[in-house]
């Protein structure tokens, strides 16, 4: 994609039906209850605040009121239709989980190229050495891709991590499981180093401000009676303070879906199948469509 289409996009509202009719986390209710949140959602003005009465309310364009939700700690909101509540985050009910929004970051990227990044498991040694990762530890184990429930799920997932969380005392063989359930969000299940029974979850929830501009929200519900709030949002954003000159720096900053686009190789398993599920799914925006005729 040529830098003009690169800038045309960046202005571009969306009328993407599919993008449009979702719910999308536009912010940590904390943030506009400091203060009305004036932002964009999907390349149209957006106001967000804290009404009298204690409710969260938003606006787009001039002055269109639209309908918001408040889960798991973020006002989410929509410009379309959705067909339904935001996707379920069942370990959000179990009361001895730390659940709090980490870190919420601005990234040049496209929401497709973010999420995209999240389920990519080859890049922590590289990108996260010393704590997600390390040579030579560098290969991705065979893992399994399903569509259930119109999700995309990614089990037998397995790395060595010399820090898996920020309570981790030692190099584990971490087991991940991903979970997509949004075009535009993405889960990650992952050994907890504090209960060997159950799994720390791990979100990113993106609000897209435009085609190629995202704030990326990092959400946590963790199994971790040792770390203090500051430890665990420390840990979480010095992993996104490495990531986020990586996808500034991807090119284009949208998605290829064409799978002629970009040379896939094993580990990149989870970023074939999410590309051919926005295709069939009929997303526009944040990606390069497939030409017409080639199958995805």
């Amino acid at each position: 994609m040529t830098v003009m289409a690169t800038a045309e996009a960046e202005t571009q509202v969306c009328t993407d039906p599919v993008i449009r009719n979702q719910w999308h986390a536009v912010a940590d209710l904390d943030e506009i209850r400091r203060g009305e949140l004036r932002t964009l959602l999907l390349g149209e003005p957006l106001r967000c605040w804290i009404d009298s009465g204690g409710a969260a309310r938003a606006a787009a364009g001039p002055d269109r009121e639209i309908e918001v939700r408040t889960d798991y700690g973020y006002l989410w909101a929509t410009l379309g239709k959705p067909s339904g509540g935001v996707f379920d985050v069942p370990e959000t009910r179990e009361h001895d989980r730390r659940t709090l929004n980490a870190l919420t970051v601005g990234i040049e990227v496209s929401a497709p190229r973010a999420v995209e990044n999240f389920l990519d498991m080859a890049h922590f040694p590289y990108v996260h050495a010393g704590v997600l990762g390390e040579e030579p530890h560098t290969e991705v184990a065979e893992y399994r891709v399903e569509e259930r429930d119109g999700e995309l799920w990614a089990f037998d997932c397995l790395f060595y991590q010399p820090r898996a969380a920020a309570a981790s005392s030692q190099a584990v063989l971490a087991e991940y499981v991903y979970r997509v359930p949004h075009p535009y969000s993405a889960m990650l299940y992952k050994s907890s180093p504090t209960d060997a029974s159950r799994m720390d979850a791990i979100g990113i929830f993106i609000h897209p401000l435009t085609a190629t501009r995202i704030r990326a929200h990092l959400f946590i519900s963790v199994l971790d009676d040792v770390s203090a709030d500051r430890e665990i949002r420390r840990f979480q954003q010095g992993v996104i303070a490495q990531d986020k000159p990586i996808l500034e720096n991807q090119h284009p900053k949208l998605l290829p879906l064409d799978p002629r686009a970009e040379t896939p190789i094993r580990a990149d398993r989870s970023a074939i199948v999410y590309r051919r599920w926005l295709s069939r799914l009929g997303v526009t925006y944040g990606v390069i469509p497939a030409a017409e005729g080639v199958r995805t």
